[in-house]
């Protein structure tokens, strides 16, 4: 039997009520969340437990919905997946990716934004994918370029963090980009 979220090193899964420690590590590095979005106060150790019962308990899908991803070795935490800012009427949807400090640089990222975009160009009919990243976050551009996404723009001086403004770069590929150079999923 093949399962469409599982890749050779992970795969994606629903968020667990038990996944709160994992995602509260993720907010405690700064500079990590810095890099994905925008820096919070801290939430308390029971915020994140209804943060977490409350994403475990949604039905799956959906226009907004996140993932966890989990190592096939181990069963470890390895970050999480989000789809969200869905355009049924255009056909797009934007993703973002956390990696756990751990789990970097093991291909985990490249393997769940890959099954991500094959479910949501083949199962749910989008035509493209926008992702938004700082301009300053290298590893996140090379990501995303190495997987196909093309720069669309520069938002300059767009977000302010840090004490200054920060430009946001705008890539984005389509489902056409993306079959070119994947296989879509079989149906027998």
């Amino acid at each position: 039997m093949s399962d469409m979220w599982s890749g050779e090193k992970i795969r994606l899964r629903g968020v667990e009520p038990e996944d709160w420690e994992d995602f509260r590590d993720l907010a405690r590095n700064t500079v990590d969340v810095r890099n994905a979005d925008l820096v919070e106060p801290p939430r308390s150790d029971e915020g994140f437990r209804v943060w977490t019962a409350e994403r475990a308990g949604r039905e799956p899908g959906g226009e907004v919905f996140r993932l966890v991803i989990e190592v096939l070795a181990d069963g470890a935490f390895a970050g999480s997946v989000t789809v969200g800012e869905t355009d049924l009427r255009a056909g797009r949807f934007k993703v973002g990716i956390e990696i756990s400090r751990d789990q970097r640089r093991k291909g985990y990222a490249a393997e769940a934004v890959e099954l991500l975009l094959t479910y949501m160009f083949a199962e749910q009919r989008y035509h493209k994918c926008e992702v938004e990243i700082h301009a300053f976050n290298d590893g996140s551009l090379a990501l995303f370029r190495k997987l196909g996404f093309v720069e669309e723009g520069r938002l300059r001086e767009h977000e302010f963090f840090a004490g200054t403004h920060h430009d946001l770069v705008l890539l984005g590929i389509t489902a056409t980009e993306y079959w070119a150079k994947h296989q879509p999923p079989q149906v027998s």
